[in-house]
Order: structure tokens, then C-alpha cells, then sequence
């Protein structure tokens, strides 16, 4: 006689992911929220679940540790969503890469920068405080860097490829200038410290970038065509 088994079904609710998804955005508002205003290592777990009004056993199976609530805090902030896809195979990164225009494409790239800090200033500094006092996100700094660099260094080689590098400028020390002027740490001393505008800024780099690194080109090209959806925007 055959043994019937019985197989177990797996109960899959929309309504549940909504709510656990509505959940865990809650916690992940509460997060920045004190991070923001307390740094992170006067923001205690038992914190967060108290702003984000729910249970302490929540936060800990959503993020299981205080650095993991970071980390996932970083990555929607960076990327506009909690989707894992890199910043790098983002359709508004993808769009800098796709761009004939030399000048464009600088110009492009500085404006998804202006747009992204928008929204991961504050936290930024957030993990940099912190990286110098805890293993975990000095880890994570350092990855913020990396990627940085990476994504910059892709901008880089396209132009290269495109031959529209300056005579003599190689793709090493041109992602070097590239990565320097726009970081994150001289829009701080320009917009933070000295109170220029994103716009202002934006501008400024611009012209610098394709200045400093394309060939007989005027910096003032590729302003007048109308930008593509950038940054997740």
C-alpha cells in the first residue's frame, strides 16, 4: 500500500509582506532619525524600537544587529529603494554610461552626485563619526569608498574608450580627479561649511570636471539638452 505524504504549503499573505515591509521602513525612519540626532553610538536599539513604536524582537529579526540596521539604512538612502541591485546596474547610473555626449556625461554624473546627497548627507557623516570607534562600520566606510571609486573609475573608462580624455591624461589619475572633486568630503566644505548652494555647486564641478579632464571640449557644452530621469528621481 502506497503511503500518501502529505506536503506542507507555504502561506504566502500580500497583505503580511505590506505590512512587514510597512514595518520595517518604520524602523528604518526611527533609525535615521536618531542616528542622525544622536550618532550611532548613543543610539541604542531599545531607542529605535521606542520611536519606531514597536517591539525590541522586531528590529532584531529584521536587522539582527545595529550595524545591520545601518548598513540596510545606508543602502535605501543610497540607492532610492531597498531593491539590491548596485548602484553601478541602476538604470540612472546606466543612463551616465549610455551617453554619447563626453560633456554630457560628466555633467549627467555630477547631477545624480548632487541628487544622491540629498539624501545620504546627514548619514554619511553618521558613519564616519562612527567608523573610527567600531570595526564593523569602518568596514563599511571602507566599502562606501570602494564602490565610490569603482562607480567614478566606470564613468572614466567610457570616456576613455570614447577618446575624450585630455592628451596624456590616463585612466588612473583621471579617476583619481574625478573621485576627488566629487566627493562627498569637498561638497561638505562648500555647501555645509561655506554655504554654497547644491546648484551652485553643481555647476562649479561640472565645469571643473570637463575642464580638467576632456580634450578640446568647452565646458559649457551638453547644458541645453533636457536631462534624462536621474538618481532614482
Amino acid at each position: 500500500m502506497t503511503e500518501r505524504v502529505k506536503s506542507t504549503r507555504r502561506y504566502h499573505s500580500p497583505r503580511r509582506r505590506q505590512q512587514a515591509a510597512a514595518t520595517r521602513r518604520q524602523v528604518l525612519q526611527a533609525a535615521q532619525r536618531l542616528f542622525e540626532q544622536h550618532g550611532y553610538a548613543a543610539t541604542s536599539m531599545v531607542a529605535i524600537a521606542s520611536e519606531a513604536g514597536v517591539s525590541l524582537k522586531t528590529v532584531y529579526l529584521a536587522f539582527e544587529t545595529k550595524s545591520g540596521l545601518l548598513r540596510a539604512l545606508w543602502h535605501l538612502l543610497l540607492r532610492g529603494d531597498e531593491e539590491s541591485t548596485p548602484v553601478g546596474a541602476r538604470p540612472w547610473f546606466q543612463a551616465v554610461l549610455d551617453e554619447p555626449d563626453p560633456t554630457r556625461q560628466l555633467r549627467l554624473n555630477v547631477r545624480n552626485a548632487k541628487l544622491v546627497r540629498a539624501r545620504i548627507g546627514p548619514l554619511l557623516e553618521v558613519i564616519r563619526s562612527a567608523a573610527a570607534h567600531d570595526a564593523e562600520i569602518d568596514a563599511l566606510w571602507t566599502r562606501i569608498q570602494t564602490e565610490f571609486y569603482d562607480n567614478q573609475r566606470s564613468v572614466v573608462e567610457d570616456l576613455h574608450r570614447k577618446r575624450a580624455l585630455k592628451p596624456g591624461l590616463g585612466v588612473a589619475r583621471a579617476t583619481d580627479i574625478l573621485w576627488t572633486l566629487n566627493h562627498p568630503n569637498l561638497y561638505r566644505l562648500l555647501v555645509t561649511d561655506r554655504g554654497w548652494t547644491p546648484d551652485q555647486h553643481e555647476k562649479w564641478l561640472a565645469d571643473l570636471l570637463c575642464s580638467e579632464l576632456l580634450g578640446n571640449v568647452h565646458p559649457l557644452a551638453g547644458q541645453r539638452r533636457k536631462s534624462p530621469d536621474v538618481a532614482g528621481s
